[in-house]
């Protein structure tokens, strides 16, 4: 049984860990900072931030050892990229800082003696070496030139243990509108966005120059997803849905609906299977999916979709989900072993 909770992830500039010292006695005791860094805990945890001032982290990937790499957004006049942390003196803070530019960056992943990394339009790799810091090889582009993309740019990495790639492409769109994001303005039937976006893509991880129509389309209807992570034999994905049900559609859904109905589904990913974005929103409360504004929905019709694919469990509207992975360790509670540690950052328009 998945039983999900929050996970803390990079916040702004700062990073933290979350510890459970109280939990295993024999566990190595780590400082934490009075406040835990300014965390919300359950009880028996405490955090310590562990970087500062590094840039926009987005998702992160640890060396056996312990170092540090870290995804960088562009945002402003930040350009992004990769930072390499390491702490030789294991005391619990990240002193030793490599920079690499490699523009704006999201997944990031270490795999079979590489670092991935996971760009708007490419993933790159780098080759490593145990115990050093810093890539020793140039970078190689796996996949390149992926659709160029205004909105839902994001990347997420996850690989299978077989050999094979998996990549987000979201839609840069809220429900293939034919004026997307404008009052009243219907969907796009079908919607041509599917044909390159809104979907999972499975690429050879060793092979290198690869573009999409290289990979194949894994599953489809999903609207942006760079939480991914391969577990138990199978790909999960929690899905950020759609946005402005009562701005676009104030004759059919209220504020309250927009705020709570929308749901941020989680799915076990079948391959081939479709999960019904844009036509479709999934219901936090009801537990079903609708019909869509766009599509002829009224917030009651289900229509079309109950021929897709329902989610394993679901989260609030506009929680923005950002990375998931499963906790297989033994230093946590016996509570959150093999559950599902999602970090969510919130969406633009989360209130109320």
């Amino acid at each position: 049984m998945i039983s999900p909770k929050v996970w803390c992830s990079g916040i702004a500039a700062a990073l933290a860990f979350a510890l459970a010292p109280n939990a295993f006695p024999s566990a190595p005791k780590i400082p934490c900072d009075p406040g835990n860094g300014g965390l919300k805990l359950p009880p028996g945890f405490c955090a310590a931030v562990v970087a500062d001032g590094i840039g926009h982290a987005r998702h992160l990937a640890v060396a056996p050892n312990g170092d540090l790499y870290v995804a960088l957004e562009s945002r402003g006049d930040n350009p992004g990229g990769m930072v390499a942390l390491g702490d030789p003196n294991s005391q619990g803070h990240y002193r030793k800082e490599v920079k690499m530019n490699t523009g704006s960056t999201t997944g990031i992943e270490l795999h079979n003696g590489y670092l991935y990394v996971a760009r708007p339009t490419s993933v790159v790799r780098f080759k490593m070496k145990p115990g050093q810091l810093k890539p020793v090889g140039p970078a190689e582009t796996v996949v390149k030139d992926l659709p160029v993309q205004h909105e839902h740019r994001d990347k997420g990495i996850a690989f299978d243990g077989k050999g094979n790639l998996y990549i987000n492409v979201g839609a840069p769109s809220n429900a293939c509108q034919v004026d997307d994001r404008q009052k009243g303005s219907p969907g796009q039937d079908p919607c041509p966005l599917l044909k390159r976006h809104g979907g999972i893509w499975k690429f050879k991880a060793n092979q290198l120059n690869q573009t999409q129509t290289d990979g194949t389309r894994y599953a489809t209807g999903l609207r942006q997803m760079p939480a991914i992570t391969w577990h138990d034999g199978a790909l999960y994905v929690v899905m950020n849905n759609r946005d402005q049900l009562d701005t676009l559609w104030p004759r059919k859904f209220t504020a309250k609906e927009n705020a709570y109905r929308p749901a941020e589904p989680m799915y076990r990913i079948k391959p081939g299977a479709d999960y019904g974005w844009p036509y479709c929103f999934y219901d936090y409360e009801q537990k079903k999916l609708f019909l869509n504004p766009e599509y002829g929905g009224d917030g009651k019709k289900q229509g079309r979709c109950t021929q897709y694919t329902l989610p394993i469990a679901s989260y609030p509207a506009h929680s923005a989900p950002l990375d998931v992975m499963f906790y297989t360790g033994k230093q946590f509670p016996a509570h959150y072993r093999n559950g599902a540690f999602i970090a969510f950052h919130g969406s633009w328009n989360r209130a109320p």
